[in-house]
């Protein structure tokens, strides 16, 4: 075998290894010993009391509290409800014993309100829970935000994030709490801790987002020079940075149903528009406007992800941009170890089969999630 086709061997081995390995894999929904979850919770107060409102993935919270399967096997809202309500004492045992607030150092007293309601954050169920906490002590203490809801000890998740939004001891801020780090005291979160974590957050929404990753590389392996790299880069992160920043602060809404889908058929128009290039960019002059567009829709993913919707503050908006950082370095990464591969498959005599093997993969992918993803009527 000569050199350049050992060359062509190797590099083919690395970059189609992944492929299917990132196929084969499960998605945390399907395979629930391999489930990732972030938690969500909105803490505010005025005073020594506080009321924190919670958003925990309906299923696994089930789960957690030792339900029945009739529980967390609910797919319809309205069952779910019902499930909630009748397992209200279980599951508020469950949350309070792995979310603590505590004022002066004391534990703050749990007591649930209201009834619970469901909402869907991208494509799962999530439980919308809201808890009163009676704090005893005078005026000038400290509160402290504890989490160790879904805990690697369950067996069925692992890794779990939550992400904490405070109004409290007139402070106001974001943070990220995880098993090695759960506790978070006002007053005495640094920036640059806050800047850390969320750029962590970013990197590893884009590493696990397969969909993002996907449509990353299908334009990868359309693009002819590195020039065509550069610009088409420059256009997705300037319109997913845009949709990122307006969704996650809540001025523009669109519903989860309507973007996972949309970014799905992003991915099918790229491969597919790869696989009748013969070697030409079958995009064209289009391939800018294209990539912008998804671009927006990506970012509206993006946003579903950190799910931060509150009015403009300094604290929110470092939290934004350290998360987005995250997005854009990882993003910068993955062309800057991919691309002088593809560059090197395209000088080898089998190039438009290695496209090929590349896209195919990636259209059948993508055409499940399209499907998968468009809600119907049950």
């Amino acid at each position: 075998m000569s050199r350049r086709r050992w060359l062509f061997a190797v590099v083919l081995a690395v970059i189609l290894g992944g492929v299917p390995a990132g196929l084969v894999r499960p998605a945390p929904a399907a395979a629930a010993h391999d489930a990732t979850t972030a938690a969500h919770a909105e803490v505010t107060g005025t005073g020594a009391n506080v009321e924190v409102v919670l958003d925990l993935e309906y299923d696994l919270l089930m789960k957690s509290a030792w339900l029945y399967a009739e529980a967390y096997e609910a797919k319809e809202r309205t069952e779910q409800l019902h499930q909630l309500k009748i397992n209200r004492d279980a599951v508020t045992g469950y949350v309070t014993g792995r979310f603590a607030v505590a004022y002066h150092d004391e534990p703050c007293a749990p007591t649930p309100v209201g009834d619970a309601d469901v909402r869907v954050r991208g494509k799962a169920a999530f439980a919308v829970l809201t808890y009163a906490y009676a704090c005893a002590g005078g005026d000038g203490g400290v509160h402290a935000i504890s989490s160790a809801l879904f805990p690697d000890a369950e067996s069925f998740v692992h890794s779990t994030k939550t992400i904490v939004r405070y109004d409290l001891d007139g402070e106001q801020g974001s943070a990220v709490l995880v098993a090695k780090n759960p506790t978070l005291r006002i007053g005495e979160y640094p920036a640059s801790y806050q800047v850390r974590e969320f750029f962590l957050l970013g990197a590893e929404h884009l590493l696990f987002g397969l969909d993002h990753l996907f449509f990353l590389f299908a334009l990868l392996i359309g693009a002819r020079r590195l020039r065509d790299v550069v610009v088409t880069a420059s256009a997705f992160t300037a319109a997913h940075s845009i949709t990122f920043l307006l969704a996650a602060m809540g001025v523009v809404d669109v519903p989860g149903e309507i973007v996972e889908p949309v970014i799905a058929a992003s991915i099918i128009v790229v491969a597919v528009a790869n696989l009748l290039g013969r070697g030409e960019d079958r995009l064209g002059r289009w391939r800018l406007p294209i990539v912008f567009v998804f671009g927006l829709v990506h970012g509206l993913g993006f946003a579903g992800a950190l799910d931060i919707k509150e009015s403009g503050s300094w604290e929110l908006l470092l939290s934004l941009l350290s998360f987005n950082l995250g997005i854009e370095a990882t993003q910068l990464a993955i062309i800057a170890v991919l691309f002088p591969l593809l560059v090197l498959l395209r000088r080898a005599s089998a190039a438009r089969w290695v496209v090929a093997a590349i896209s195919v993969p990636v259209v059948a992918v993508s055409l499940y999630w399209f499907f998968d993803r468009i809600p119907l009527p049950l």
